[in-house]
């Protein structure tokens, strides 16, 4: 007699932890810009994402988004983030699907979490919540691989992508 019910395989990655690896918040111009907020301050985003392996299969992967907003050329917050994950990849996954995930899939599942770290952090420093937009890690995974091929050809990377 056959076994009909096969193994159950493997996910494919796995999150083994979350966390904050650096935070800042800074309100440098408080609370004389607080009677300047007539508008809506002007917001400039930055987001990066790095990879490093730990082990075999395991990575620690983390975002960085960093948002500085200003009010009639004045800092009015300056708000930075990194947000990692140690992540496990299955062995039998090919390599050559590894910067795909780790550089598109797990910034796309920590982003949620990194968001919402940042809207409460300005909601608290007394401004309005800042809500990003979601963003397309598939994107920014796409031009960085096409920066690394027009700088110094194929295997010269980092393992970042840049918004």
């Amino acid at each position: 007699m056959t076994d009909q019910n096969p193994a159950p395989a493997t996910a494919p990655v796995a999150i083994n932890a979350q966390y904050i690896r650096d935070f800042s918040f800074e309100n440098p111009n408080a609370p004389q810009i607080m009677a300047e907020l007539r508008e809506p301050p002007q917001i400039e985003v930055k987001v990066d994402v790095k990879v490093r392996s730990l082990a075999d299969q395991v990575f620690e992967v983390v975002l960085s988004i960093s948002a500085n907003a200003t009010v009639n050329d004045k800092n009015a917050f300056v708000v930075e983030l990194e947000y990692g994950s140690v992540v496990t990849l299955a062995a039998e996954l090919p390599q050559e699907h590894y910067g795909a995930i780790l550089l598109i899939e797990i910034p796309r599942m920590l982003f949620p979490f990194a968001r919402q770290i940042i809207s409460e952090s300005t909601r608290d420093g007394g401004f309005p919540p800042l809500l990003l937009n979601p963003i397309d890690f598939a994107d920014l995974y796409r031009r960085q691989q096409e920066a690394q091929q027009q700088q110094a050809g194929p295997g010269n990377g980092n393992g970042s992508a840049m918004a």
